[in-house]
């Protein structure tokens, strides 16, 4: 009954925001550079931070520090989103939200300096790869289920390491999404305030089973898109474009722009691929060492991101 709930109040917090947005004109105007043609309502994936503020209702006492956390990170990205903020002022706010959640779970004592230096490059680059990967409709909703999904399963069935409602508010947060987002003419996108909280939410869940498990397998919930991200950076280099632009480089870009694949089709490839991968980690946890079992995942999905360059030879030769 309390799911039922939760999903009621986030779909009435949703409309409502729906009606602000419209009135005040928060809405995403698409360029050359944008994988969707219509203007459409942004910053839909305040529905993350609004579940956020439903669980911290009722656990106040104990996850008051990733509720501050997750409220820095989510005020300044909607006001990214209104008004274009400067990157270093975003980059800024984003490492003090992860020192609070360093803070919280005790990281500065547990780990060694560069230990601490690698786990802030880390994690704020995860933050900001997953909200690049925020570009057609559909993907992030989906891709934050299966991610959020692989996270209870693991709490449920590999070894506990947080409440389990507060994996599931999230997930009834991506279904609240979807309704209005996995469209072939979406309602509202995700803006920078849905991809850059709930990555802060999976980064803080991540490192909890890390903390609890001492094993780093735990990174594969996150490969898919890391793998994109992080190809799509040394392509970009090697073409030698500002890493500070937008571009249409991705392979999901690929796939929807120049191959018009449907925008609903590629983003569920991209959770089922995920899907998939940490259906191996759990069969492979405990079976296979950690590093082996990361390289067997890798070595495939490099694999299958060359199949991009393929694609855009033939761009070319058409």
């Amino acid at each position: 009954m309390i799911y039922i709930t939760v999903f009621v109040l986030l779909l009435l917090m949703e409309l409502v925001f729906f009606k602000i947005a419209d009135k005040y004109n928060i809405i995403d105007k698409p360029n050359h550079r944008s994988a969707h043609t219509e203007i459409t309502l942004r910053g839909g994936g305040i529905i993350f931070w609004f579940a956020a503020l439903l669980y911290f209702a009722q656990h106040f006492q104990d996850n008051y520090l990733f509720f501050i956390g997750i409220t820095i990170v989510s005020v300044v990205s909607f006001w990214d989103d209104i008004q274009s903020l400067s990157s270093k002022f975003r980059f800024f706010t984003h490492v003090l939200a992860i020192s609070v959640l360093f803070v919280d779970l005790d990281i500065y004592t547990l780990f060694p300096w560069y230990g601490v230096l690698f786990a802030y490059f880390f994690f704020v680059g995860t933050i900001n790869a997953y909200n690049f990967m925020d570009g057609i409709n559909g993907i992030t909703g989906l891709y934050t289920l299966a991610v959020f999904g692989s996270l209870w399963y693991a709490n449920e069935n590999i070894q506990s390491f947080t409440d389990s409602d507060f994996i599931i508010y999230p997930m009834i947060a991506s279904v609240v999404f979807l309704l209005f987002n996995y469209r072939k003419k979406a309602k509202c996108f995700a803006g920078d305030i849905g991809s850059i909280a709930v990555a802060f939410w999976m980064v803080y869940l991540l490192l909890q089973l890390f903390l609890v498990t001492q094993s780093i397998v735990w990174v594969l919930f996150l490969v898919v898109y890391g793998v994109d991200t992080s190809c799509t950076i040394l392509h970009r280099i090697q073409l030698k474009e500002k890493l500070s632009e937008a571009h249409r480089w991705h392979f999901y870009q690929i796939l929807c722009n120049e191959y018009k694949i449907d925008h609903r089709i590629v983003a569920m490839v991209y959770a089922l691929v995920q899907l998939a991968v940490a259906a191996f980690v759990f069969w492979g946890y405990l079976r296979i060492p950690d590093l082996a079992l990361i390289i067997m995942v890798l070595i495939p999905l490099f694999a299958l991101y060359t199949v991009k360059f393929y694609l855009l030879k033939r761009l070319k030769q058409a």
